[in-house]
């Protein structure tokens, strides 16, 4: 595990350590990104900066591209996930629920990404980003979960309330992997089975040795109060079974962190890449990727298959509520790519990916 306050010369974004890897970085006991150029966004930025804002704050403003109801049935359908149905043994079955809420099925083990259950993302129910698009379960319905990876603590990724019922479910058989500094925010909720993760830490699933999750990196940044800028690291996950490979791309701009992931722990069988949130650019590059970024991520960890994910449920920023999902398809047109592999599913919508059955993926990495 590297320390978190090794030294990272910013320019370069290379560890101290040697390794070639870009490890997490502290600044006056606050992380700060290591990725050359990245800055928080500047209330100067944009023309459009404290409209912005407000709509973040209220979820009041232009909603003129959310369509009706009707209209978003058609466009955007919610379906009751299909969780009555086996995982093949050589498959990896995942089911979208809603903006960066996956829940990923391979090797008899569940794992469920930045789950969001709740009407807003706000820490008030009354005020804050609205769904357009519900949940299309709840957590009760949800079949048995494993483990929770957690990427960063913004409102719309970790939500207390979903916290809570999934604890109050699942009790101390649901391990949470969270990012440093996570930890005593956890436990004041009740959970005790919680593994707090640097940037490149491996481990072991309790009861799972042939499991291992891996906190990555990202572009982000973390606040959920007035005074905790950045006391919480951001990151990206890896969850690396005997035969598959899940990567979880968390919220994020980009950066060159993600060819550090694929060169060490691709080819991944599925990624789990954002694809929304991104406009206005001045604003959002640093911490949102656009879906040409998303297609790059897609290249950069060597996934053979990705699902676009944290778009289509709150309406956070500018771009159509469509978009991102029609550019994805131009970026990967455009590189020549197989339009096919990387796919946008319905809330509550599921596909199965197939895993050879000569695919080595633990034994892989154990021997590196």
């Amino acid at each position: 595990m590297a320390s978190v306050d090794s030294s990272v010369e910013v320019e370069g974004a290379t560890a101290a350590a040697g390794d070639g890897l870009t490890h997490s970085m502290r600044k006056n006991g606050r992380f700060v990104n290591p990725w050359p150029g990245w800055a928080l966004p500047s209330f100067t930025g944009s023309p459009n900066m404290f409209h912005l804002m407000w709509k973040f704050t209220t979820g009041s403003g232009d909603l003129s591209s959310i369509p009706s109801q009707e209209v978003l049935d058609t466009t955007l359908p919610v379906v009751t996930p299909d969780f009555s149905s086996s995982v093949p043994q050589d498959g990896m079955k995942v089911t979208w629920l809603g903006h960066a809420s996956v829940l990923v099925q391979f090797e008899n083990i569940s794992v469920l990404t930045d789950p969001i259950f709740s009407q807003r993302a706000a820490p008030l129910q009354f005020m804050g980003p609205k769904r357009y698009r519900g949940p299309p379960c709840s957590v009760q319905d949800l079949p048995a979960v494993d483990v929770v990876v957690i990427s960063h603590n913004h409102y719309d990724h970790l939500d207390y309330n979903t916290v809570k019922d999934l604890h109050k479910r699942f009790g101390e058989r649901l391990c949470w992997h969270v990012p440093l500094g996570m930890l005593s925010w956890m436990k004041s909720i009740g959970c005790e089975n919680v593994v707090e993760q640097d940037w490149w830490q491996e481990e072991r699933v309790k009861d799972r040795e042939d499991i291992k999750v891996v906190f990555t990196p990202a572009a982000h940044w973390c606040k959920r109060g007035p005074t905790d800028d950045n006391l919480v690291l951001w990151g990206s996950w890896c969850v690396i079974g005997r035969r598959s490979r899940f990567f979880f791309g968390g919220d994020t701009g980009y950066c060159h962190g993600f060819k550090e992931i694929g060169k060490k722990y691709g080819p991944f069988n599925l990624a789990a890449i954002p694809i929304g949130a991104y406009e206005p650019r001045d604003f959002m590059k640093n911490q949102h990727v656009n879906p040409e970024e998303a297609v790059q991520i897609h290249q950069d960890v060597y996934a053979k298959q990705s699902l676009g994910i944290h778009w289509g449920t709150f309406k956070l920023t500018f771009e159509g509520y469509l978009e991102p999902r029609s550019r994805v398809k131009e970026a990967m047109e455009a590189k020549g790519l197989k339009v096919e592999d990387f796919f946008t599913l319905d809330h509550g919508g599921s596909r199965v990916i197939p895993i050879p059955q000569a695919e080595p993926s633990f034994e892989k990495e154990t021997a590196t």
